[in-house]
């Protein structure tokens, strides 16, 4: 306790240059004390002011002014509480009480000229005992979680985990099929086994189309024949089944119609060409 004691260090709050002090008389009744019972315009010392923290206690220290000398000081351990007290009737006066060397106190009245020097006073105690309190929960948390059990989360001997991981090779031997995917990432399904497209059947050609095939006319030639093409026909074979040419066109329509098989006979009425 020592040791933390020395390792603590005195942290200055709040400093104001001009502070009154006043003597006042004792309080009759429960009801508070009121700066206008108090001599205001006959401060009995005037001074500084100065807000010091050390540990958790706060310390109100009237020094003079110009030399720095200890006046008075007021140790607070607890705000609000019986160490300082605000007056009924203003914000800019408070009672506080001091203490001497030889624990012997006494009570003496404060007052501030500008109200915002009396303001920044109050939230300086304010703040630093709000400090304490938090400190002290965050200090009874830790505490309290020491002396709970602690959750032991390692393995014990001997044990194991099993982790199922997909696309893994599993027990029964294959990998797993993979999706495919069509445009877009969209999963498509596999066709199904033996499906065959069907090729639609090239249909066979019509008698109509082969009544309609026209021959054309062999070419007859010239009777001013060079003597080169005479030698170059004697040199040809002529074959027995080529038949004579003739120059009546209408000739191969009689040819492919008869060439034509289970054709109906004509009608005597029509006209052969």
């Amino acid at each position: 306790m020592a040791a933390t004691a020395e390792l603590e260090y005195e942290s200055v709050l709040c400093v104001k240059p001009d502070v009154n002090v006043y003597r006042i008389p004792p309080r009759t009744s429960n009801r508070g004390y009121r700066a206008s019972d108090w001599k205001l315009d006959h401060p009995d010392w005037t001074g500084r002011l100065r807000v010091t923290s050390k540990g958790k206690t706060a310390y109100i220290k009237l020094e003079d002014k110009v030399s720095g000398e200890l006046f008075a000081q007021a140790p607070v351990d607890q705000y609000p509480g019986i160490a300082v007290e605000t007056v009924t009737d203003s914000s800019r006066y408070f009672v506080i009480r001091i203490q001497n060397g030889t624990g012997r106190s006494a009570f003496i009245g404060i007052g501030f000229v500008d109200r915002g020097d009396a303001f920044d006073f109050n939230v300086s105690l304010q703040d630093h005992f709000k400090w304490v309190k938090q400190e002290t929960e965050i200090s009874k948390e830790s505490q309290e979680a020491d002396t709970r059990p602690k959750l032991d989360l390692g393995f014990k001997e001997g044990q194991t985990i099993k982790l199922n991981i997909g696309n893994m090779t599993t027990k029964k031997g294959g990998a797993a099929k993979p999706r495919v995917s069509g445009s877009g990432g969209l999963s498509l399904l596999p066709p199904p086994p033996g499906g065959k497209i069907a090729v639609p059947p090239i249909p066979p050609p019509s008698s109509t189309a082969i009544a309609d095939h026209v021959t054309p006319p062999p070419m007859v030639k010239s009777s001013n024949v060079s003597s080169a093409d005479i030698l170059l026909d004697l040199g040809t074979p002529v074959s027995a089944s080529k038949a004579p040419a003739t120059t009546d066109l209408w000739g191969d329509f009689s040819a492919a119609s008869s060439a034509i098989p289970n054709q109906t006979p004509q009608q005597s009425n029509w006209v052969q060409f």
